[in-house]
């Protein structure tokens, strides 16, 4: 063996680690894509989910819709629809992932769309991108309404329900639901929602929206738990000693089933109503829960596979268990929309792909007819916000088998359309 010197050896071992350091440091080269080949895409799209962790469904199953929305676009065999070629990027649901991701799709790879995002921490990170390369950006999953408010530039759309949208959808329920009790005394209502921008958007959003309707209200508690926070036991119990009327819930995904799974070892359920206006409603919660999950729980979502009943619904649920082997959560229909809404935008600017201008001006004045709209109604943009205006429906947990693993559904709908929520907002606007 042929001796090495200390200085030697330790100035090997650096160039080993610092070989190390730029190989871990450098995206991978090889970029999932759908759709269009490189050579004859017309757009490229960009989309950003997680794929992996509690929010992982939400991103999987955003890809089974994006899938969904390139073989409907391809069978209406309309004229000037683009070749889409979609890529895809797992952001693990942290910034500087996505920030690496979304600069490798405009830079390198030539996305003049990036699309997606579950994280609302992540969406602000990742419009500014936008903003700054010149792309759009299309929200699918990701809620906070500050992005079409202090963080909004002109080619952000967003294509789902905003905290706004959705808070006071709640709120307009709950000055109906709770009339009677209304009628005697406040409201007394606790709020736990996640400790980041998502969490305290909403609470802010509802909060507006309550005192807009003269709802008679007090404030029990609000409690603030980390993303994937895995023991709920103190907050379910400081909820429980409060003994709130309501509690307010704002988890979403694998957190909103940690605590429900948590919660129903307790007293919660039967000492205050509870609910989730945002994402509590998903289906992917029902499926995990089973007959775990509690009846007389007043929850939302971005999509129902039981609510419309429409041809259209049917269809996408249908035919993404078909492809999935299981039913969708809202996130597929988010993406499934967002994949639908560039192309048609990039159809009705008139088929000249590359005039970003007239693509922005063709998506403030879109309407499209998505899978969670009723009969007789169209989603559309709000061209001055950018926000799509689409009807919002909020249940209560009953049994329905007809959509297994899962044994509890939403029923007992009320309904709010845009012209109901926006109102609310329109007095002092």
């Amino acid at each position: 063996m042929i001796p090495i010197s200390r200085n030697r050896f330790i100035g090997i071992l650096i160039v080993i680690c610092q070989v190390a350091l730029v190989a871990f440091a450098m995206p991978s080269k090889a970029l999932e894509s759908l759709g269009a080949s490189e050579d004859t895409a017309d757009i490229v799209v960009g989309c950003l989910y997680p794929m992996s962790g509690r929010a992982g469904v939400l991103g999987r199953d955003s890809v089974v819709g994006i899938r969904l929305a390139l073989q409907y676009i391809e069978q209406q065999e309309l004229p000037t629809l683009p070749r889409l070629r979609v890529l895809l990027g797992d952001t693990k649901s942290k910034r500087s992932t996505a920030v690496t991701i979304a600069k490798r799709f405009v830079e390198e790879e030539r996305a003049t769309f990036l699309c997606g995002v579950v994280n609302s921490s992540v969406a602000i990170q990742v419009t500014e991108i936008a903003a700054s390369a010149g792309a759009f950006f299309v929200g699918t999953d990701h809620a906070s309404s500050r992005l079409t408010d202090e963080f909004f530039h002109d080619r952000y759309f967003r294509v789902t329900n905003d905290t706004r949208q959705s808070m006071t959808a709640g709120a307009l329920f709950i000055r109906d639901y709770f009339d009677e009790h209304l009628k005697k005394k406040p409201l007394r209502i606790s709020y736990l929602g996640p400790d980041y921008e998502y969490g305290y958007q909403v609470w802010a959003d509802f909060r507006e929206a309550l005192n807009k309707l003269s709802v008679d209200y007090e404030i029990t508690g609000t409690l603030w738990p980390r993303l994937s926070e895995p023991d709920y036991s103190h907050y379910i119990n400081e909820l429980i000693r409060q003994k709130p009327d309501l509690v307010v819930n704002s988890l979403w995904g694998g957190d909103f089933v940690a605590f429900v799974t948590q919660a129903t070892d307790t007293r919660l359920f039967d000492v205050s109503r509870f609910a989730n206006f945002e994402k509590g409603g998903d289906y992917e919660i029902f499926a995990h829960l089973g007959d775990r999950m509690p009846l007389g729980l007043l929850l939302a979502s971005r999509h129902h596979n039981n609510w419309p009943e429409t041809d259209f619904n049917r269809w996408f649920v249908q035919e993404f268990q078909r492809q999935a082997g299981y039913y969708p959560s809202s996130g597929a229909q988010g993406a499934f929309t967002g994949i639908l809404a560039i192309a048609e935008a990039a159809r009705q600017a008139g088929g000249d792909y590359g005039d970003l201008e007239g693509i922005e001006r063709a998506f403030e004045q879109l309407s499209l007819t998505t899978p969670e709209d009723p009969p007789g109604f169209q989603s559309s943009m709000d061209p001055v916000t950018h926000q799509i205006r689409q009807v919002m429906a909020i249940g209560e947990t009953v049994e329905d088998p007809r959509y297994p693993p899962a044994k509890v559904m939403l029923g007992n709908w009320q309904i709010y359309y845009p012209s109901d929520y926006e109102q609310v907002h329109s007095v002092t606007e």
